[in-house]
């Protein structure tokens, strides 16, 4: 059972997109309203993008860059935190915190995109002039 989860686990962190179609799928057959799908599956599966970039990070550079995606991920809560402030004249932690973890979703699935093209076309690059 142990070995089951891993796997499943495994494979979410490295294929995000899967675990997002897949979440959304089971939203899907639940709620049954396309939008509170696709925001459930934003929201849940954030995560996955944020570690799977941390892992292409490792993998392509060979080192952990983990405490300059926190650092980013904490800039962008400020600027969310002091641009709500400034519009509203007050914060509202679950609108802020909404708002900052679907940017988030959108930074990291872009980022997700570009270093796994960036890292097929340096490993094909690689592979094909230094073997």
């Amino acid at each position: 059972m142990i070995t089951i989860f891993s796997t499943i686990l495994s494979v979410l962190f490295v294929l995000p997109p899967l675990g997002f179609v897949a979440a959304y799928i089971f939203f899907r057959m639940i709620t049954k309203n396309n939008r509170k799908c696709v925001q459930r599956a934003l929201d849940y599966t954030t995560i996955f993008f944020i570690i799977a970039v941390h892992f292409l990070i490792i993998t392509i550079w060979g080192k952990s860059l983990f405490w300059l995606i926190i650092v980013v991920m904490i800039l962008i809560a400020m600027v969310f935190a002091v641009v709500h402030w400034k519009i509203k004249g007050e914060i509202l932690f679950g609108k802020v915190l909404k708002g900052f973890w679907r940017f988030n979703f959108i930074l990291f699935f872009l980022t997700y995109l570009a270093l796994t093209f960036y890292g097929l076309i340096h490993r094909a690059l690689t592979f094909t002039f230094f073997s």
